[in-house]
Formats: structure tokens, C-alpha cells, sequence
């Protein structure tokens, strides 16, 4: 799943924020000139020794490659065909990381990096399409409106299985995003099942900006969308707010079903629309407290009646927002059991564009549940069906919107 720079705070850094976390400030640009004076010079041990003065963990830890150098030099020597390297040495990393055995820490080359981080941007080449896993299955849980994906025909509730007559059914929906992805004016044929049927769809790819808030106003209340946590969301979910309390409401509907997460500071901000100087989230390493993250700011919202769509797609930072929400009694939560996402993943530059995507920590709700794989219960349990989605209707809304009316 998920899980993505820091809302309002323009400033250096030497690394990408934390997924759900925060940024890794530099104190002085004096740390670049070290870092490019250390490469190639025992940089491993002055790095664990320098960066912990700036808040950085550096291990000076090595590993023995020889066998990995063998495997090289017996492939070079007898493979038939061409060996492209810079391949082989992401291939190297990629399975280096995945031997550590947690879904949520990858490699991520530099073509992955950047469509990563566009990603959260809202700003992506494709198809406009979202993708959530239901039933260990990618799926199709959003259409962006007017995209190639709606003109083509795509709907919710699509099973993707093959893209480009390739199987993704075993793999993650960062893997399955990233084959649909490309350069705008290009082509890509996604299969997807629907209804029993598998179906072919061939859609030119085009270049898609998507806002992570939406929101509306019916019958006096109002009904806020987040579908990532992103630099953008904790304002744009604020003039929300604003415009609710301007028009009134007596109720919010906080939608956050598929929503994969974020960063934690976009988390932060959204939380503290409903209440300020409280705990929103705690991170620790095994049982120490790493972190204790509050609220701050003008709760726009405390006191609203409010009411938090979740289901099986709200992840990581959705899940701390409507895990803060449930534990100190501000919310009613409706839908469906949440995804269970309790980690916490730190974004570390490698070189030439390359990311690594590591968990350093586990976070921890208000009253201290970790919801690794267990995920959050709603109070009340309404489920939604393919035929549902076929049909056009809505119940988990409807089941919201009759619990703020009353």
C-alpha cells in the first residue's frame, strides 16, 4: 500500500520526508560538503560517526559480498546474451532489501523514486485510475473524473490481472501502478475482471492532476474526501473546513475509504482540525517512544458531529486520523475494518536518484493500540458490494450521511 514533503515547511533537506513521519532538517549546508568529501574515502565509517550529529542513522555495519561478486562473474562469463549492469546492481539492492523480509521496505530505482514521489504530488502520467488491494487483489477503487480511464470504461471495483498481456495478480499495487504508468500520448492494454468476465481495455495515457481533498456540501453537511495525505492536503482540507463553518453544516462526513495514507504531518494537520495539544499519534523503536506527535492550530471543527468513512483501503496516515478520531470519542466510524497499516517508513536518497523505503518505527494510537495487520474496527460495520458499485449506490455514505442527520 501503500505507503509519501511536508505541509508549509519549505526548507532544505538532505533526504525526502517519512511516510507518516517527518522531514530530516539540515542544520547547515555544511553537511553536503561532508557527505562529498567523505564518498569513496572509508565513507561508511566517518558516515556513522558524522550523521548522527544531524540526526541521520548511519550503520558502519558491511556485508560480504564475494558471493554475489561470483554469481556475477560466473553469469558474465557464461551468459548468451547481454548484461546491462546498472540492471543487475539495482536487481542486487532490490533483493538485498526484499530479504528483510517487511512488505513495506523496498528499493526503489530511479524511475520507481520518481513516479513515487509524482505520485503523491498528484501529478502523474497514466490513466487515472486508483489501485487498492480487495481480496489480495489489485483493484480498480477510484475513476478520476474525465481521465482515460473513465473514457475508456474502466469502473470501480475492476480486478486488474494482466497489464500489456502481463499477470499482476501477485503483485503489489505499487508494481501494478507502475507498469500502467508512462509517457503521455502512449498506449497501455489493461485486462481487468468484471463481474466474472475478463475484459481488455487499450488506453492512450495522458498527463493527470489529481487534488488529495474534495468536498461538497448536502442537505447541510458536509462531505470531505481525502484520498492521500500529500504536501497539499492539510490546507486544502482546512478551507474545507473553513467553508463548511462559513455555510453552516451541523455535521461532517470524513471520507477516507482507499485512502493508502501519507505523510504523517499531513495526518497532523488534518487531525487538528477537530482538536489541538493532544496526542495524535506516538511512534516507538520495540518500547522506546521515538516520537509523540500533537495537534496544533485552530480546530475549526471541535464539537462537529462528525462521522469517518473507513473500509479496507484506509491505511497509514488515514488510519492515524481515524484512529485519533475513535479513540477520543470525536468520531462515529462507519464502513469497514481498516487496513492495518502500524508502521512508520522513512524515504532515504540513495545514489543517482535511487530511494530506499525503510521502517524504522511503529506508531501507536492515542490509547496506545497498534494496528499492525489488525486494523481499526468501525462502530458500525456497512459493507459494500461489486453489485453496489455496478449499480451506482453508495450504502456506506448513505449509512454516514443518516448518522450525521440524527
Amino acid at each position: 500500500m501503500p505507503d509519501q514533503a511536508e505541509s508549509g515547511h519549505k526548507v532544505p533537506v538532505l533526504a525526502p520526508a517519512r511516510m507518516i513521519s517527518r522531514k530530516t532538517f539540515l542544520a547547515s549546508m555544511a553537511l553536503v560538503a561532508v557527505v562529498a568529501f567523505i564518498i569513496g574515502t572509508r565513507s561508511a565509517d566517518i558516515r556513522a560517526v558524522v550523521g548522527p550529529l544531524f540526526g541521520i542513522k548511519i550503520s558502519s555495519d558491511t556485508l560480504d559480498l564475494s558471493s554475489v561478486q561470483d554469481t556475477y562473474r560466473n553469469l558474465k562469463a557464461n551468459f548468451d546474451g547481454n548484461l546491462d549492469t546498472a540492471k543487475l546492481i539495482d536487481g542486487a539492492s532490490r533483493g538485498l532489501t526484499a530479504a528483510a523480509g517487511d512488505r513495506y521496505t523496498v528499493f526503489m530505482d530511479k524511475t520507481e523514486a520518481s513516479d513515487f514521489s509524482k505520485s503523491l504530488s498528484g501529478q502523474v502520467s497514466g490513466v487515472g485510475a486508483e489501485i487498492g488491494i480487495r481480496t489480495s487483489q489489485p483493484t480498480i477503487v477510484r475513476i478520476i473524473a474525465d481521465s482515460p480511464a473513465e473514457l475508456a470504461g474502466l469502473k470501480a471495483g475492476d480486478t486488474i490481472i494482466a497489464v500489456n498481456g502481463d499477470s499482476v495478480e501477485s503483485l503489489t499495487t505499487d508494481q501494478v501502478a507502475t507498469k500502467i504508468r508512462g509517457d503521455a500520448g502512449t498506449s497501455v492494454k489493461v485486462t481487468v475482471r468484471r463481474s466474472g468476465e475478463s475484459k481488455d481495455f487499450t488506453i492512450t495515457r495522458a498527463n493527470i492532476t489529481d487534488k488529495s481533498v474534495r468536498s461538497e456540501i448536502r442537505n447541510g453537511v458536509g462531505i470531505l474526501t481525502i484520498s492521500r495525505f500529500d504536501t497539499d492536503t492539510g490546507d486544502l482540507a482546512r478551507q474545507a473546513a473553513q467553508n463548511f463553518k462559513s455555510s453552516g453544516v451541523k455535521a461532517v462526513v470524513l471520507d477516507l475509504r482507499d485512502d493508502g495514507g501519507g505523510y504523517l504531518t499531513a495526518a497532523q494537520d488534518v487531525s487538528s482540525l477537530w482538536f489541538t495539544d493532544k496526542t495524535v499519534v506516538t511512534e516507538k523503536q520495540g518500547d522506546k517512544v521515538t516520537d509523540t506527535v500533537k495537534a496544533s492550530g485552530t480546530p475549526i471543527l471541535a464539537g462537529m458531529k462528525t462521522v469517518v468513512l473507513v473500509n479496507g483501503g484506509t491505511a497509514s496516515a488515514s488510519e492515524i486520523v481515524s484512529g485519533a478520531l475513535q479513540d477520543y470519542g470525536l468520531a462515529k466510524l462507519i464502513g469497514e475494518k481498516t487496513y492495518g497499516k502500524g508502521s512508520v517508513q522513512e524515504i532515504i536518497s540513495l545514489a543517482d536518484g535511487r530511494e530506499l523505503k525503510v521502517t524504522v518505527a511503529k506508531w501507536y494510537t492515542p490509547k496506545g493500540k497498534n494496528i499492525t495487520a489488525e486494523g481499526i474496527t468501525p462502530d458500525q460495520s456497512v459493507t459494500m458490494t461489486a453489485a453496489d458499485v455496478d449499480a451506482g449506490r453508495d450504502p456506506q455514505l448513505d449509512a454516514a450521511l443518516a448518522a450525521a442527520a440524527q
